[in-house]
């Protein structure tokens, strides 16, 4: 009976949150930018023009994802954001906050107050600039600061699969990454999809498989061809540090290869549990435990090395899993060691290795800069779904059309 009245209630809170947005946006959301144009297909990649304004282009990817590519000072790609992404942001915000009370219901606890317990714990280690990216996009929002400060910590509260092959382990010899995100896909954040290039003045343009309103990430790769991935653990409450969204977004927009990457992990204070796979242009891959608050915080997994968290170690290959799903990526990964192309990857990370919570899985080839992408639907996993594909330098060649 107890279980029956939680889910009423988390019922009742959710979609009153939802309608709350719904019925606001006449007045709170209204869309501020220039008209579209028509929709034609631009570089052979699926990508059409919907709207721009100053520093930012929204598109469509084969007329089903959002694609949104901001550009400028950290102030000037915050306040595009919000722009172009209003109602979206909206029901980014509904949803998180709706998925926060129910943590709050089943843990006795306030999201709210964890959530700016994290942030004021975790502010003193983030870059300047990514506050001020933040700031300009609530102003741009009319939203409170605090409140897109906590859209973009709230996974520091919630605690995947990942997976990198190079040389012999691919089929055509190819560097191939892929990632699997194995959560909140029943709070529906797939409705405010987003694929997010981010072209930072003075620091290098990446893109991430994210959600409206998002000015971190937890699947990025950066035009120098190098990717990045995680899977979460446990430590919650360990928040002296950088939080694991900004460190990713450091690695990419400050690092291009992996070695500049574990070199910056290991000289950054951590949060929490986490664990990553990287991978790069030159064909370097690494596998991260990195641990906050423990005597030997980041451990490095190279190709090949054994780990007693993992079933097995294959050469040109690293990987980070957990329980069954890591014995059953491990065995796919020997029978199709060698045959192993994009869409052979695409069938391995299915279930079992996906979780039903699955939200979105990504797969990075860095040397020609290519992303797969596919997101969960409404009552399916984003193994089920089908893969879009875009391309990092034709995205940037794309943003460069449309803004003249």
């Amino acid at each position: 009976m107890e279980i029956f009245r939680i889910r009423l209630l988390l019922f009742v809170v959710f979609w009153g949150a939802a309608f709350s947005f719904t019925f606001a946006q006449d007045d709170d959301f209204l869309l501020d930018f220039d008209e579209p144009t028509n929709e034609t297909l631009a570089l052979g990649r699926g990508l059409s023009f919907v709207a721009k304004t100053e520093h930012g282009v929204r598109a469509k990817l084969d007329g089903v994802r959002d694609v949104l590519i901001l550009e400028g000072t950290p102030e000037e790609m915050g306040t595009a954001h919000g722009r172009l992404m209003k109602l979206e942001i909206g029901s980014t915000r509904a949803r998180i906050y709706a998925a926060g009370v129910a943590a709050s219901l089943a843990k006795g606890e306030s999201f709210i107050a964890r959530t700016d317990e994290a942030i004021r714990r975790t502010k003193p280690f983030v870059p300047k600039r990514y506050y001020e990216e933040m700031d300009a996009l609530a102003a741009s929002l009319g939203y409170d600061a605090q409140d897109v400060y906590r859209l973009n910590n709230f996974m520091e509260l919630f605690h995947c699969s990942g997976v990198a092959i190079r040389g012999p382990a691919s089929k055509d010899g190819r560097v191939l990454h892929a990632r699997v995100l194995d959560y909140a896909r029943d709070i529906g954040l797939q409705d405010s999809s987003t694929i997010i290039v981010f072209m930072p003045k003075e620091q290098n343009a990446w893109i991430s498989v994210s959600y409206s309103g998002f000015c971190g990430t937890v699947t990025a790769m950066n035009e120098k061809g190098l990717a990045i991935g995680e899977m979460g653990g446990g430590g919650e409450g360990k928040w002296d540090g950088l939080p694991m969204a900004f460190m990713m977004r450091r690695i990419v927009e400050e690092c291009s290869t992996v070695d500049e990457a574990l070199t910056l992990m290991k000289s950054t204070p951590l949060t929490c549990d986490y664990y990553y796979v990287l991978s790069d242009a030159q064909g370097n891959l690494a596998a991260v435990q990195a641990i906050a608050e423990s005597d030997e915080p980041v451990v490095v997994l190279r190709p090949g090395e054994e780990n007693e968290k993992l079933p097995g170690a294959l050469e040109d290959v690293v990987y980070v899993s957990a329980g069954s799903r890591a014995i059953a990526l491990f065995e796919l990964l020997k029978d199709n060691y060698g045959k192993i192309n994009v869409e052979k990857m695409q069938e391995m990370i299915k279930r079992p290795v996906a979780m039903n919570s699955n939200l979105h899985d990504a797969i990075f080839a860095p040397e020609t800069l290519d992303l797969w992408h596919a997101e969960a639907g409404k009552n399916t996993p984003a193994c089920d779904e089908p893969y879009l594909h875009i391309n990092l330098a034709d995205a940037m060649k794309f943003y460069e059309e449309n803004v003249k």
